[in-house]
């Protein structure tokens, strides 16, 4: 886990929907944003323990102060239980903080959440649309719920006290008008899954990526969470061609890859 101070993301996968990831094309595991000294793992999907173990350095889960689930897709979700276990060091560390959507937890309908992994919690917060939450030094807010077959929500994350957005994550949902308004980060990082539009697919494509970048202007876009038709269409040739078109420096995220934020 990052030292005190350093302040990045680090991209443990960056697949997207579900062929990608049963097959592994690229890793399903998670996104982890360390701010200020305060780390935080978002969406572990499948293999995120397995990547922990095998990043170099070794990142420690029991370093972690919270974890999000966006939403509760397998993607998403699938190694939420574990995470939970490994970050309070097998149960006997009451700690961390976990932040869903409610239909994560409820025991009505399919939640990913296990009652006994609850209790393990220090706390846990329910995501709703305009919802500021704090952990450690950092402020996270959701500010719309998205167009997607469950409840979902993307997040903006900055330093408390502080007015800038650092990062932003755009994450999965159908494009909707003034979405991009949404989204302030000096850092924009987008779930981009589709090459082209797909009738109802509820994703982002390279188009709305387009579409976005050009109206928020970000210092850097980072697009993620690919499908098979952004692998086939090659996403590090997708983001050359977006930079260049936008005048934006967009970046294709890599499995394994940090980012720094600067201060």
């Amino acid at each position: 886990m990052s030292v005190r101070g350093k302040n990045e993301i680090k991209f443990l996968g960056t697949a997207g929907a579900r062929f990608v990831m049963i097959t592994q094309f690229r890793s399903s595991a998670g996104t982890v944003l360390s701010l200020r000294g305060t780390n935080v793992l978002i969406d572990p999907g499948p293999g995120t323990l397995v990547r922990f173990a095998a990043s170099k350095p070794r990142l420690n889960p029991a370093k972690l102060h919270a974890i999000i689930l966006t939403h509760k897709h397998l993607d998403h979700s699938n190694d939420v239980n574990v995470m939970i276990e490994a970050m309070t060091e097998g149960g006997f560390k009451h700690r961390g903080v976990l932040l869903c959507p409610d239909d994560a937890l409820s025991n009505e309908g399919d939640a990913v959440v296990l009652n006994y992994y609850k209790g393990l919690l220090e706390r846990i917060e329910v995501l709703k649309e305009g919802g500021t939450y704090f952990v450690g030094h950092v402020e996270i807010n959701t500010p719309k719920r998205h167009v997607h077959s469950v409840e979902t929500y993307g997040l903006n994350i900055k330093v408390r006290g502080e007015t800038k957005t650092r990062v932003s994550f755009l994450v999965d949902t159908l494009y909707f008008d003034g979405l991009e308004n949404y989204y302030d980060g000096d850092v924009l990082v987008m779930n981009v899954a589709m090459y082209k539009r797909r009738e109802g697919v509820d994703h982002l494509c390279v188009d709305d990526a387009k579409k976005i970048i050009e109206a928020r202007r970000p210092k850097v876009a980072i697009l993620t969470h690919f499908g098979m038709t952004m692998l086939r269409n090659k996403p590090w040739e997708i983001a050359k061609q977006l930079s260049d078109e936008t005048g934006v420096e967009v970046i294709a995220a890599r499995d394994g890859m940090k980012f720094e934020l600067s201060e």
